[in-house]
C-alpha cells in the first residue's frame, strides 16, 4: 500500500516535453525502463568502482554496483510504502555520469575542467539524461519525469551555492527546487548506495588480498556477523563463511535503515511527498549507532583499500592517461567521432569546446580510454615503465 508521503505517479509534475503516457506502465516505470535502455547505462559494464576494469572479472563495476543499489533500494522503499519504481529509477541512474577509472578519473577531469566550470559526476548524470542521450525524434535526452530528475540531482541532499554548470543549465530551463531535500524515494536510493558499496568493497578488498578476514572481523557489525556464522555453521569452508558473514552485514544495514526511517516518518507524519521535501532534514537515515559503525568501516576501507599502494599506483597511471587525452582532443577535436562534429563546429569558444571534450572523455569506458590513449600517444600507461 502506498504511504501518503510517497510520490504518486498519477500526480507527477510531468516531463519537460509533454508525452502521452503508456497504458501499461506508470510514468516512473517508464523512466526506469528508459534508463536501462540508455547507452550510458550499458557503458557502466566497463567502468570501475575501485579497480581498473582489466584487473579481474569478479570485481564490481559501475553496472553491477548500480544493480545492487537498485535491489537494496527497492527492498527499503517497499518496506516503507514508497513508490518502488521511482526509487529504482533514481538508483539505476545515480552513477551514469561517472568517468572511466572511478573517482580517480573524475578528480583528473575536474582539475582539467577547472577553467571551464569544473566537472561533477552527479551534474554530468543530469547532462546525460537531459541532453547527451540522443535517440528520440522529438527531444534530446530521456525526457524523464520531474521527480526522477529531482531525485538524481539531489538524492544526497539539497544543492546550494555555486551550481555545477551542467546542473545550472538544466535547472534554469526546468527548476528542480534544488534548495530542498529530495523525495523519500530518492533519499532511499542514496542510502542504498552507501549500503551497497560498503559491503561490496569489503568483499572486493578481500578478493584482492588487500586485507584479511581477521582484520575486518575487528570492525563493528562485521565481527558480530562472523561470530554468528561460526556459531551456526562451525567448520564451513572459507568462501561460504565469508559470504554468510557479509550478507549478514548487508542485512543489518538494511534493517537499520528501515527501522530508523519508519520511526522518523511516524514522528514527522508528512501528509504528502512535498512535505517530505520541505521538512528541512532527511527522513531516511541510519541510526546513530549504525552510522558510527559505518564511519569506522569507511575509515578502514579508505586506508586499506582506496589508498592501498597498489591502488594508488594505478590511480597515478590512469590519471596520467586522462591528463594526456584532454589536451589532445581539445587541440584536435576532429579526432572525435563524426557524430560529434556538428556540435564541435557550433561550439562558441574554448569553454564550450572543452565541455564537449569532457563529455566525450567522461563517456569512455576504462578499456576504451586506455585504448584511445595508447593509440594517440604510443604509451601503455598500465604496463610501460614510469
Amino acid at each position: 500500500m502506498r504511504a501518503p508521503f510517497a510520490c504518486d505517479p498519477a500526480r507527477s509534475r510531468g516531463r519537460l516535453f509533454p508525452e502521452e503516457e503508456s497504458a501499461f506502465r506508470s510514468c516512473f516505470q517508464r523512466d526506469r525502463d528508459r534508463i536501462i535502455h540508455a547507452s550510458a547505462f550499458r557503458r557502466l559494464k566497463h567502468k570501475t568502482q575501485v579497480f581498473v576494469e582489466h584487473e579481474g572479472d569478479f570485481f564490481r563495476t559501475r553496472l553491477t554496483h548500480s544493480i545492487e543499489v537498485a535491489q537494496v533500494a527497492r527492498t527499503v522503499s517497499n518496506a516503507l510504502g514508497l513508490d518502488t519504481d521511482l526509487t529504482e529509477a533514481v538508483a539505476l541512474a545515480h552513477d551514469l555520469g561517472h568517468t572511466p577509472f572511478g573517482h580517480t578519473g573524475e578528480d583528473a577531469l575536474d582539475a582539467l575542467m577547472a577553467p571551464h566550470g569544473g566537472f561533477d559526476h552527479n551534474a554530468q548524470t543530469i547532462r546525460i539524461v537531459t541532453q547527451l542521450e540522443k535517440h528520440y525524434a522529438e527531444f534530446d535526452g530521456l525526457n524523464l519525469t520531474w521527480e526522477t530528475l529531482e531525485g538524481i540531482a539531489k538524492h544526497n541532499g539539497p544543492v546550494t551555492g555555486d551550481l555545477p554548470y551542467a546542473l545550472a543549465e538544466y535547472d534554469a530551463r526546468h527548476p528542480l527546487e534544488l534548495h530542498t531535500h529530495a523525495s523519500a524515494e530518492a533519499q532511499v536510493a542514496a542510502l542504498a548506495d552507501d549500503i551497497a558499496y560498503n559491503n561490496h568493497d569489503l568483499h572486493d578488498g578481500l578478493r584482492a588480498q588487500l586485507f584479511t578476514e581477521d582484520e575486518i572481523a575487528a570492525l563493528p557489525i562485521v565481527g558480530a556477523a562472523y561470530a554468528e556464522v561460526d556459531r551456526k555453521y562451525p567448520g564451513t569452508d572459507a568462501s561460504r563463511r565469508r559470504h554468510e558473514a557479509l550478507r549478514r552485514v548487508f542485512g543489518a544495514m538494511v534493517g537499520d535503515v528501515i527501522d530508523t526511517s519508519r520511526a522518523a516518518l511516524d514522528a514527522a507524519a508528512p501528509q504528502d511527498a512535498q512535505t517530505v521535501r520541505e521538512l528541512g532534514h532527511p527522513v531516511i537515515s541510519f541510526s546513530d549507532e549504525m552510522w558510527a559503525a559505518i564511519r569506522e568501516i569507511r575509515t578502514f576501507l579508505f586506508t586499506r583499500m582506496y589508498r592501498a599502494p597498489s591502488v594508488m599506483e594505478q590511480r597515478t597511471r590512469v590519471t596520467a592517461a586522462v591528463h594526456d587525452l584532454f589536451p589532445i582532443y581539445l587541440e584536435r577535436p576532429d579526432l572525435l567521432p563524426q557524430r560529434w562534429q556538428p556540435e564541435i563546429a557550433a561550439a562558441a569558444g574554448t569553454t564550450e569546446l572543452a565541455r564537449l571534450v569532457a563529455d566525450y572523455i567522461a563517456g569512455m569506458t576504462d578499456r576504451y580510454a586506455l585504448q584511445s590513449h595508447a593509440r594517440l600517444t604510443g604509451v601503455d600507461v598500465l604496463h610501460d615503465a614510469t
